[in-house]
């Protein structure tokens, strides 16, 4: 698929903006220290992608990394996934995340009922030192695994820390997450010490975790310790379980050295066939990644207050915290982002004075439905948005450059859990156009390929990585001889990364995502990203959200499917049927007109808040229930129970 049509210009940056970015300081010290003249960003990031060792090691001195023993090469290996980084290198994330203290705050928490929190550096790293002794007297040693079933809230990122001291490797599950969905995840990695909050607040109501947790206790036979925060009740104890606030140690706050390649946490892919794979990156893959991405990509700095809005069950949550590499004030909210109203992420912009505002595109898509006008509020220390998850519509970026502020910086990014970072985004010194991604991340050699693994440009084709980056996984946990691994990313182009969604770079550099690869549609030979659907299908008032698969085979050509959601204070009939089909029509083409359009009352989605596409296709072409999805890693399993009652018996009718 061809594209001509480019978005208008929102946004252009200020000759200030250019002049006083993170990214041009680094241009000018570049010059000076590497001899290298990058006139603008795509010289810069040619320059970045062509000389992979040089651009990671200009990046281990511009930050001025504190190790205990230097690197003697950069890279070992060529192909992918068999190289490795900064070989002799010892370092320790955490000690970085704690190396900017100063007088502002360091972490600002707000729960949905109006509870906050707010700690200096000094309260942060009191913190750290309280709990690094009470895992060391608990016997943790580096490599054990501390787990959290945890919210997004101050407590969590101390006890990362103070885990990733040690050396010991994190990992961490939101409470919103079930029995089973923890489960799947925490028993592959044999956890030691259990971080776990009594219940948390969602929507308005209370919700009580403490039958979960002793759950997870009778089952994870590995714990020699559960440590309970007290959450939803400030007295909450346990018999069989530590208190967090009761804990006390005399021991000073050290940081072990580890090599760089020593794992600093696991993450998990969605899971949605089988178990979820447990995702190992290490410590300083992470740290040169998170400093570069947050520094010239977001363009962050110890003046900022940063915010993403997430759980601890999604990656942005790590990229949050290490907004601490930078000094940088982080912003923890935890609750419904639409309760007690809408607009009250909006309203914690205004009275923390945000300057970093992270979100979503299905954030967005709420706000615009509600009628909420964030520019009524007081957003003068607002100067970014960021919004990943999912792509942003052009729609969503003039509704921000409307409702919002016409001089904000819009950034869009995209990536990964697999990476722990975006590899395509935003830089300041840019346009911002409607509905594009500004540029490829630099370090990430980011092309669309087409089947035969050729580059292609101004065409939509696979996103694969063709060179390497510090924070690719170090392997699966239980997976070190890679076989997993190398399935699940190397499998199409021997050597390349293929992401798994489709990617169309302009010549400029600036990108557009279309959704998953695996989900993608294919009809007449013209392949059709997902989110095209979704665009204008959710643009109209009467739509509060769809999902769409095809289910076309040669027997039964015909099988483009979608089922949609509609707002309360209307039904699915045959009007609506019909200019659904019409707007789809006129706004894309007559191949994207479904061949049945069908009423669900919810899309099924994953934890962490992703359209299903892949199971249900895989679900409604015949692929018994069991393989076809796992239901302890939905958020609405009874989303699946419903199409399986009443959507399957008629996708062939």
């Amino acid at each position: 698929m061809t594209i001509e049509h480019r978005g208008r210009i929102l946004w252009e940056p200020s000759q200030e903006i250019r002049k006083t970015a993170n990214i041009t300081q680094y241009q000018h010290w570049l010059q000076q220290h590497y001899g290298v003249n990058a006139e603008n960003y795509h010289d810069l990031w040619n320059w970045s992608v062509n000389h992979i060792d040089d651009f990671w090691a200009s990046i281990w001195h511009y930050f001025d990394i504190m190790a205990e023993h230097g690197y003697s090469t950069v890279r070992t290996g060529e192909t992918m996934p068999d190289v490795h980084w900064f070989d002799g290198a010892q370092l320790n994330y955490a000690q970085h995340a704690l190396r900017y203290a100063n007088e502002g705050p360091a972490v600002i928490f707000r729960r949905e009922d109006g509870y906050q929190i707010e700690w200096s550096w000094q309260e942060l790293e009191e913190h750290v030192r309280r709990l690094r002794g009470a895992l060391v007297e608990l016997g943790v040693q580096a490599g054990d695994r501390v787990v959290g079933y945890l919210p997004n809230i101050p407590q969590s990122v101390a006890a990362f820390l103070a885990a990733a001291s040690l050396g010991a490797v994190w990992s961490s599950c939101s409470p919103d997450f079930g029995f089973q969905a923890v489960m799947d995840r925490f028993q592959q990695i044999e956890p030691t010490i259990l971080f776990a909050v009594d219940g948390y607040f969602y929507n308005g109501k209370a919700h009580n975790r403490i039958p979960v947790v002793e759950k997870l206790q009778e089952n994870l036979p590995s714990l020699r310790a559960t440590i309970l925060v007290p959450y939803l009740n400030p007295l909450a104890q346990h018999e069989q379980m530590l208190s967090f606030d009761k804990l006390t140690s005399s021991e000073p706050l050290n940081f072990l050295p580890v090599p760089f390649e020593h794992p600093l946490w696991i993450l998990y892919s969605s899971g949605t066939t089988g178990l979820p794979k447990p995702i190992v990156q290490g410590h300083g893959g992470i740290l040169l990644s998170h400093l570069m991405a947050l520094t010239f990509h977001l363009d962050l700095s110890r003046k900022d207050r940063f915010m993403w809005f997430t759980t601890t069950g999604w990656m942005m949550w790590n990229i949050v915290v290490s907004g601490l590499l930078l000094g940088t004030t982080i912003v923890l909210y935890d609750g419904s982002p639409a309760y007690p109203h809408a607009d009250v992420l909006w309203q914690l912009a205004e009275e923390v004075q945000l300057s970093f505002f992270g979100t979503s595109a299905a954030y967005v898509s709420m706000c615009q439905k509600a009628g909420v006008i964030p520019r009524h509020r007081n957003l003068k220390s607002l100067r970014a948005i960021g919004s990943t998850g999912s792509p942003l519509t052009p729609e969503n970026f003039e509704w921000i450059y409307e409702n919002v502020s016409p001089t904000v910086w819009l950034t869009s990014l995209s990536g990964g859990t697999d990476v722990c970072s975006a590899v395509v985004g935003g830089v300041p010194t840019l346009p911002v156009r409607s509905g594009e991604i500004q540029c490829r991340y630099l370090g990430s050699k980011v092309e669309a390929f087409d089947p035969e693994g050729h580059a292609i440009f101004n065409e939509v084709g696979e996103l694969v990585l063709t060179e390497p980056i510090p924070s690719m996984p170090l392997y699966f946990y239980g997976d070190e001889a890679k076989e997993r691994y190398r399935a699940s990313y190397f499998d199409m182009y021997p050597g390349v990364w293929r992401h798994g969604d489709w990617i169309l770079i302009h010549e400029d550099g600036s990108v557009v995502i279309y959704g998953r690869s695996d989900a993608t549609i294919n009809r007449g030979g013209v392949r059709m990203g997902t989110s095209e659907f979704y665009r204008v299908v959710e643009d109209d008032p009467r739509i509060v959200d769809s999902i769409i698969v095809d289910l076309s085979t040669p027997e039964h050509p015909n099988g483009l499917l979608l089922l949609v959601v509609v707002a309360p204070s209307y039904s699915f009939d045959e009007t609506l049927e019909k200019d659904l089909r019409s707007r789809l029509r006129e706004a894309l083409s007559p191949r994207h007109v479904p061949d049945k359009i069908l009423a669900i009352p919810e899309v099924p989605k994953t934890l962490n808040g992703k359209k299903m596409e892949v199971p249900l296709k895989r679900l409604l072409g015949g692929i018994p229930q069991e393989k076809a999805f796992n239901p302890g890693t939905m958020m609405n399993p009874q989303a699946m129970d419903f199409i399986i009652q009443h959507v399957k018996p008629l996708v062939r009718s």
